[in-house]
């Protein structure tokens, strides 16, 4: 699966997408994009590729790790490194045919925005599971 930021100077490839997806309510995904949470995928880097533009992707790092890597030229966040891991955090919205994606855990909703509700009945953190927890929920197959 191919995905790109919205002026299409960064284009990436996936192989292998999980099922799921995690959706962040956390204030730092708010005021990453803008909206009431982000929603990604993670792909383990062996299946991650950048096709073109990666010399665009600028990077900003908070002290706590929290990194936000986006394109130079038009702004959308773009794929980075999951911290010290071997994955790679993907915003699903990049990508080029995510149909059959789907909410599999709800992280961070201890600091959700009052103003918005989650629908959804999958899983639901006031923070975040260990990470070896989340990939299973989102490796599992589709209900």
């Amino acid at each position: 699966m191919r995905g790109s930021c919205l002026c299409g100077a960064i284009e990436f490839r996936v192989d292998g997408v999980s099922p799921k997806a995690y959706q962040c309510h956390c204030s730092l995904c708010r005021k990453q994009g803008g909206t009431s949470s982000n929603l990604a995928i993670l792909v383990d880097s062996q299946n991650f590729s950048w096709v073109t533009g990666q010399e665009r992707i600028s990077s900003y790092v908070r002290p706590s790790g929290f990194r936000s890597d986006f394109c130079g030229k038009c702004g959308s966040p773009v794929p980075n490194p999951l911290r010290t891991t071997s994955y790679y955090w993907v915003p699903v919205g990049l990508l080029d045919d995510a149909e059959t994606i789907e909410v599999g855990a709800h992280l961070f909703t201890g600091s959700k925005a009052s103003w918005e509700t989650i629908p959804s009945d999958a899983p639901h953190f006031e923070t975040v599971p260990k990470l070896s927890h989340l990939l299973e929920l989102l490796s599992s197959q589709k209900r």
